[in-house]
């Protein structure tokens, strides 16, 4: 039976071996401290956090993330630890909530490896609070108990890491910074949260005086909280209703534009994903807003006025009950959402989260059987009579069946989930429409120039060392909230020569021209726009697709003056947009202007930068998304080493891809390491040129 703890309750713990199970409505930080009887850590090397995940006895998320499952051995833990406290912490950086009051109140719980709950307890009460004692673990005459602490700092993590004496407090606190920052620039992002009852429409209050409707800091968000983590393993995707719709700003004097749903995890993702992770923040405004009479009263209501507002119903399925006790038919579309888009997207990221959690589970088993042997071969031999002889051999066989029967099990499981999951990729690949199709999908031969913006666009497969033909595609929202940085080092690549770097920047460039072929081929006439700098010109050859079709905004620049003319005009976009943006007065934008959505491809970065070029390039990397500039930078970060720390912020900024299949990415929930595989064109084929072909033809039909 579950102990539900309050404040300074305790309980005494049954078993040793356990899993502390956190569920918090925004992402936090997990840490674990091992203290002496008065509760006093004794240093950095007592701390377990994402920097350093593994002490004797215990484990901790290497992230942050809404949920975490956090291992904890008791018989492992060294004896002149008394104390086992689990601290929860909100990430600074700007990357969510300042303090615990601002969210939901987090819940903790104690488990059994049999996934029984021993104890449990909500946090409520906090407030100004931005790091908290949430558990202590402690020892007493021999035996372990648990109690609810929940004392908040206000001062944020070094407050509370000084508290329990610890004198490197702050250096460690920013060292845990670091790698929540890390993490979170190599996670896959989480969809949007659904909200509860289904309403499309999104308002918002009038803008404060000074500001427009369409000012990034005071555009309408997304509301609800990302749902609770279900146990692992595939069970199949329930139903939900869809999330609101991210509003798409007009162009200067257009009025309000038609919205696009944001995607609902119709079966719980990557935070997609959720790969997606994460496991999103609301799209920002390409354009100035018109301003309406309704900026200085009350809300701005942006759902269609004969839009329904209720939920869809569950989809019908489209092809017969399977038999009893077989497993369900995979049908494409089986997920909710108001369109056949929108239920796709829903279903490959529910895929992909169903894929992530069988896969942990299965993990997670072989671990227990793994410990389940070792432990009982210790025990066998730390008795000298057991030894030697034939029982010695008797008890060491017993443990491996056992072992390979706790396996056997694991691997079944997963095998049937897998089996399901590839069932349903088979259905699901085919009926997916060009955006979010690979370049080998039937769809592009029947491709036609699109009159509306598609929810997101695919920028490569992911996939786990379990099954490696199982490939998840990588969806993620348009437009961009962030910008891509395609690796052009020679990881993953044989050799460390001059060849193999050629090699390595040839390949990176093909990769940002296929995805850039992709997202002119998924945007109306007119309404994207293509920069190219390739300061020492060696890029003609991957970029001939782009040149001979004259889907290019301008020629490719190049040298330093090239450089800076190509920045100066693209930061005079930004700077000219955010302030029509923030004065409300979208009608002064020069009639010169192009408001349609601009990606600045950097090759070879940073041949050719100046410090004035870098603070520019810096510049539209943070602001440029807002108000639709994107950057795709295609570098090796080597190349970039005499700048030192200073690019930091720049890479981690950027969605890191790879040229080639690389386990760089991670989901917001457990942390795998994901392979990720570029969207390449498959050899000898000509969809590329044939769909920018169509391409640069609508674009003259429309005088685009």
């Amino acid at each position: 039976m579950t102990a539900e703890l309050v404040r300074g309750q305790n309980h005494p713990l049954s078993e040793a071996r356990l899993e502390i199970r956190v569920s918090a409505g925004t992402p936090v930080v997990a840490l674990a401290t091992t203290g002496d009887e008065q509760g006093t850590v004794p240093g950095t090397a007592g701390v377990a956090h994402p920097g350093a995940p593994v002490l004797p006895g215990i484990e901790v998320s290497r992230q942050a993330a809404a949920d975490h499952r956090l291992a904890v051995d008791l018989d492992a833990v060294p004896e002149t630890v008394h104390r086992v406290d689990v601290l929860l912490a909100l990430p600074g950086g700007g990357h969510g909530p300042a303090r615990f009051g601002a969210v939901a109140a987090p819940f903790v719980a104690v488990t059994g490896l049999d996934g029984g709950e021993l104890a449990s307890y909500t946090l409520t009460g906090l407030d100004a609070e931005s790091a908290v004692i949430a558990l202590e673990l402690y020892r007493r005459q021999g035996a372990w108990k648990v109690r609810a602490v929940g004392q908040g700092y206000a001062g944020g993590l070094a407050e509370l890491l000084a508290d329990q004496g610890l004198a490197q407090a702050r250096e460690l606190a920013g060292t845990v910074e670091e790698a929540v920052a890390g993490g979170l620039a190599r996670s896959v992002a989480a969809p949007p949260p659904r909200t509860a009852d289904g309403e499309r429409s999104r308002r918002t209050t009038a803008s404060a005086p000074g500001t427009g409707p369409g000012d990034p800091t005071a555009a309408p968000t997304a509301t609800g909280t990302a749902p609770a983590a279900p146990a692992p393993g595939y069970a199949g995707r329930t139903t939900g209703t869809p999330a609101p719709p991210a509003a798409q700003p007009p162009r200067p004097g257009t009025g309000p534009a038609a919205t696009s749903p944001s995607p609902s995890r119709a079966d719980a993702p990557p935070s997609a994903p959720t790969p997606p992770a994460g496991p999103t923040a609301p799209t920002g405004p390409t354009a100035p807003t018109a301003p309406t009479a309704s900026t200085t009263g009350g809300p701005i209501d942006y759902s269609h006025p004969r839009r329904q507002t209720t939920a869809p119903p569950p989809p019908a399925p489209a092809a017969p009950p399977a038999e009893p006790g077989q497993p369900t038919r995979p049908v494409a579309g089986d997920a909710t959402g108001w369109s056949m888009e929108e239920r796709l997207y829903n279903q490959v990221w529910g895929m992909f989260e169903d894929l992530a959690r069988t896969t942990a589970a299965y993990r997670s088993a072989v671990d227990f059987a793994d410990a389940r042997r070792d432990k009982e071969l210790d025990q066998a031999l730390s008795d000298p009579r057991s030894r030697i002889g034939g029982q010695a051999d008797a008890v060491r066989q017993a443990a491996h069946a056992r072992h390979e029967e706790l396996a056997d099990q694991a691997r079944a499981a997963l095998d049937r989930d897998l089996a399901q999951l590839t069932a349903e990729s088979e259905v699901v690949e085919p009926a997916l429409p060009p955006a979010y199709a690979g370049w080998d999908n039937p769809v592009w031969h029947g491709y036609r120039v699109p009159m509306e913006i598609p929810m997101a666009v695919r920028l490569g497969d992911l996939h786990l060392p379990e099954e490696p033909g199982l490939r998840i595609p990588l969806l993620v929202r348009l437009p961009l909230e962030r910008g891509l940085w395609i690796d052009s080092g020679r990881s993953g690549l044989s050799g460390d020569t001059a060849a193999g770097g050629e090699q390595s920047r040839r390949l990176a460039m093909e990769t940002a021209v296929a995805l850039t072929a992709r997202l002119l081929a998924v945007y109306p006439p007119g309404e994207f726009g293509v920069h190219v700098v390739d300061a020492a010109g060696s890029a003609a050859g991957p970029l001939a697709p782009l040149l001979r079709s004259g889907v290019l905004a301008t020629p490719p620049a190049a040298g330093a003056a090239g450089v800076a003319d190509v920045l100066g005009r693209l930061t005079r976009r930004v700077d000219l947009v955010q302030m029509a943006v923030r004065a409300g007065a979208p009608d002064s934008l020069p009639p010169d202007l192009d408001t349609a959505e601009q990606l600045l491809i950097v090759h070879d970065f940073p041949h050719g930068f100046d410090d004035r070029a870098v603070t520019q390039l810096r510049y539209l990397a943070d602001e440029g998304p807002a108000v639709g500039v994107h950057l795709m930078l295609v570098a090796d970060r080597e190349d970039a080493a005499a700048y030192g720390p200073l690019l930091d912020p720049l890479w981690r900024s950027l969605m890191r891809l790879t040229p080639v299949p690389d386990d760089h990415l991670a989901d917001p929930w457990v942390g795998h390491a994901w392979t990720y595989e570029p969207p390449l064109v498959p050899p000898g084929s000509r969809v590329v040129e044939q769909v920018l072909a169509q391409v640069a033809a609508a674009r003259r039909d429309w005088g685009g």
